[in-house]
């Protein structure tokens, strides 16, 4: 097949004149043509007026041949080349591994630990999957009662259970990552066949939103269990048992010890607990960058204006989104994060006596407000010289969230107005805020460090003046969005495995490897590969252990 690049039609395009631009770019007639699939498709929305759909095409010719001649006649015109194989290739099977090998571990079920147990059942190595939290349909309850009646479960909630902290959230599958292999091909693949619309495989920023995630996580539950894999839920691994460096299995809370050599670490960027585990364990952990703001809510109305213009609610546009950055006078880097378009605010916390804000999206984008976090980059310089700083760190401003919004999971909040001017806010405007179980409005200048707030205010009117509105006096601001990414890294070598553990493979959000939901599966995939090798190879070593000297 020929993949062609850059084909550029108007917004209103036919079918026919998708085709007659295929034929165009190739210089052929209709009739050598068989036929044609969409590799990708995105928009340029720079002209308002005049929005254009961009497509990556796959045409296949009735005579293979021809394909040939047309590459060659075509060399100069990078715009066309072969279409790459994308299929997924597993890199080992555990056909021949002696059946005294302990069966794989994988720790989470997000969308790393997902999929890394995913591949290593569908290679035969009937993984054993623990997961702290319940099962999505249990953990969908239990989120509900925070989020309807301020009650707080802190095992099962947004950030664990079935899914992953992924699951609450707008469910987007594009990512920045460098993907030769077309692993992310492989990802959406297999969402596919649970029950994600084909479209992922082709728009520019596919999303799938939570309550069709739901049936999808039960549908792949059921694939790995059909093939040989195991599922616990509620089973929350409290220590792992490392022995002159080497794992040698984990430690349940119930009390059960499960004897294995190879654990893959999928925890996601909240298991706080974990990971001081893991620290009084010896496991290489350093500090990370990391950022925290706020939340801010706008009628997802004048996105759509300042956006499209008067394509505005068209729906092969949908909801519109943005992406904003601004750099401070006082050196620190304001951007938005996690956009939602038609989406709302949630509660997110896991830890009581502590709020935290994130956004959710449902597949139809079609709620009043959009809603992002204005976030604020923090790295190791800002607090005391340790690897888990961090997540004192941002336990810190939950606390002062929780108290500002009346110590009852009400999140505190404040209007871009009141917020500019320094001055409380004491009633709503006209964005209606979504969060839930509500907002307690006040002065949010002592919700974040000094630094992050000056660099706040500063950020606003700039991406006002690229989005008229933005700094509405009226928009919601909702504090605080401290979960960005992982505060920690633990560090891995070239094989994937911790730097000084043997059998210990670190991977996706929580241990620094990966932001979202696509590349943590990605991630998953390259560690489950990585695993599966070092088993069939029986065993390799890691690296020169690395001590840490902190107290």
């Amino acid at each position: 097949m020929l993949r062609l690049t850059e084909i550029k039609l108007r917004l209103d395009h036919t079918e026919s004149e998708l085709v007659a631009a295929i034929l165009q770019r190739l210089g052929i007639a209709a009739d050598e043509l068989t036929e044609f699939s969409i590799a990708r498709r995105s928009y340029d929305a720079r002209k308002r007026g005049a929005v254009t759909f961009i497509y990556t095409l796959d045409a296949e010719l009735k005579n293979k041949a021809d394909e040939v001649t047309i590459l060659r006649r075509l060399q100069a015109d990078n715009r066309v080349s072969s279409t790459p194989d994308m299929h997924y290739h597993f890199v080992a099977r555990a056909a021949h591994v002696p059946a005294s090998q302990s069966r794989p571990v994988v720790i989470g079920t997000g969308p790393c630990g997902l999929f890394a147990g995913l591949i290593l059942a569908q290679m035969g190595f009937h993984p054993l999957i623990l997961e702290r939290g319940k099962a999505v349909r249990e953990r969908t309850k239990d989120t509900f009662g925070l989020w309807k009646q301020g009650q707080l479960n802190p095992e099962s909630n947004v950030q664990f259970g079935e899914g992953g902290a992924g699951t609450f959230s707008d469910g987007k599958l594009h990512s920045q990552i460098k993907d030769p292999k077309h692993y992310g091909r492989k990802v959406l693949m297999e969402f596919i066949k649970a029950g994600a619309p084909p479209e992922v495989l082709y728009v520019s920023k596919p999303h799938i939103g939570t309550f069709r995630l739901v049936g999808m996580l039960e549908k792949m539950r059921a694939t790995i269990t059909s093939l040989g894999g195991e599922i616990r839920f509620q089973s929350r691994v409290n220590d792992i048992e490392i022995d002159n460096g080497q794992v040698r299995g984990v430690m349940l809370a119930d009390g059960e010890h499960i004897a294995t050599s190879h654990v893959v670490l999928a925890v996601g960027h909240s298991a706080r607990d974990t990971f001081q585990m893991l620290y009084d364990r010896g496991v290489y952990i350093e500090a990370k960058p990391f950022s925290v703001g706020l939340r801010i809510e706008h009628p997802q109305s004048l996105i759509d204006r300042c956006r499209f213009g008067d394509n505005a609610g068209n729906p092969l546009l949908g909801a519109a989104d943005y992406k904003l950055v601004h750099h401070c006078a006082n050196g620190r880097s304001v951007y938005s994060f996690c956009m939602c378009p038609g989406g709302t605010v949630v509660a997110a916390a896991s830890e009581p006596g502590r709020v935290v804000t994130n956004g959710m999206s449902q597949y139809s984008r079609n709620e009043r407000n959009a809603n992002s976090g204005i976030v604020v980059g923090v790295t190791p310089t800002d607090y005391p010289d340790h690897p888990l700083a961090g997540i004192a760190f941002q336990r810190h401003w939950e606390e002062r969230a929780f108290e500002l919004g009346g110590c009852n999971y009400q999140a505190p909040a404040q209007l871009v107005g009141d917020f500019l001017a320094g001055r409380a806010s004491t009633a709503l405007g006209t964005v209606i805020p979504s969060y839930t179980p509500g907002v307690h409005w006040c002065d949010l200048s002592t919700a974040l460090p000094d630094y992050a707030i000056v660099a706040i205010r500063e950020a606003l009117p700039a991406f006002d003046k690229q989005i008229n509105g933005f700094a509405m006096n009226d928009a919601v601001l909702t504090g605080v969005e401290t979960r960005t990414s992982s505060p920690i890294r633990i560090k891995r070598s070239e094989n994937y495995q911790s730097l000084n553990t043997v059998g210990l493979y670190p991977a996706g959000e929580g241990a620094g490897y990966a932001g979202g939901i696509l590349s943590a599966a990605v991630d998953g995939i390259k560690v489950a590969e990585a695993l599966a090798l070092n088993i069939v190879a029986g065993g390799e070593k890691t690296e020169e252990p690395r001590r840490q000297n902190y107290s």
